[in-house]
């Protein structure tokens, strides 16, 4: 068992602490791999983000906020790949050196918030999703949401990790092992010092400091 598979000395795996955080509502930090986009996202189950965890995200991660959904929930909700969705030439010829897609789908506000950029907005329509796509389909889409707006959603493969190994399907993985709604937040964690992705190392030691599991993508690809 490696040092990224078990993070304490009680034997309880990285993954088995991953998981049991999201049945809490906590969050968890995913580093996917060093051979893909080498970065560690600070992941929530979307339904527990309040205006506290917005500022988490946005201070101690500082990437792009985003939610995934499954593609139960996505289907449901006739959301597209945003790729498919914009006519102009920007959008052809769409290399990746990561991947063979991105995951990129609409950006939403609840119908309730104002700006939507705020705190408290953000929470709003980030946690108001997660209640959504515990059923998605009982819900009015577009009644309670619109376009554009502040919160960028993303779109699982179809078969999570046997399909693609990204952070969003990482975390909708993860949330189906918790039992958790089929919905995720997850944000890139950045360096201050460099600009550049947080190091596995500095991730990990934020991840200690404050009491949240760290794990590896590779061992939920292979114990999920």
């Amino acid at each position: 068992m490696s040092e990224s598979d078990v993070t304490r000395g009680d034997g309880v795996t990285a993954v088995e602490r991953a998981v049991a955080a999201f049945e809490r509502g906590e969050p968890v930090l995913i580093h996917d791999a060093a051979d893909r986009e080498g970065e560690t996202d600070l992941v929530y189950p979307a339904a527990s983000v309040d205006s506290e965890a917005v500022r988490r995200l946005r201070n101690d991660a500082g990437g792009l906020i985003c939610v995934a959904l499954s593609d139960r929930v996505s289907e449901t909700w006739e959301l597209p790949f945003l790729q498919e969705t914009i006519d102009h030439p920007l959008a052809g010829d769409h290399q990746l050196g990561y991947d063979e897609r991105s995951s990129f789908s609409l950006t939403v506000n609840h119908r309730d918030t104002f700006t939507g950029i705020t705190d408290d907005d953000r929470a709003l329509t980030i946690s108001q999703l997660g209640e959504a796509a515990r059923a998605p389909e009982g819900v009015d889409f577009a009644g309670e949401f619109r376009a554009p707006g502040h919160v960028h959603l993303l779109r699982a493969a179809p078969n999570l990790l046997a399909d693609r190994e990204g952070h969003t399907e990482l975390g909708i993985a993860l949330s189906e092992a918790a039992g958790t709604e089929p919905a995720v937040v997850v944000c890139e964690m950045l360096d201050d010092r460099t600009g550049k992705a947080l190091t596995p190392a500095d991730a990990r030691a934020y991840a200690d400091r404050h009491g949240f599991p760290y794990v590896e993508g590779a061992a939920l690809v292979r114990d999920l």
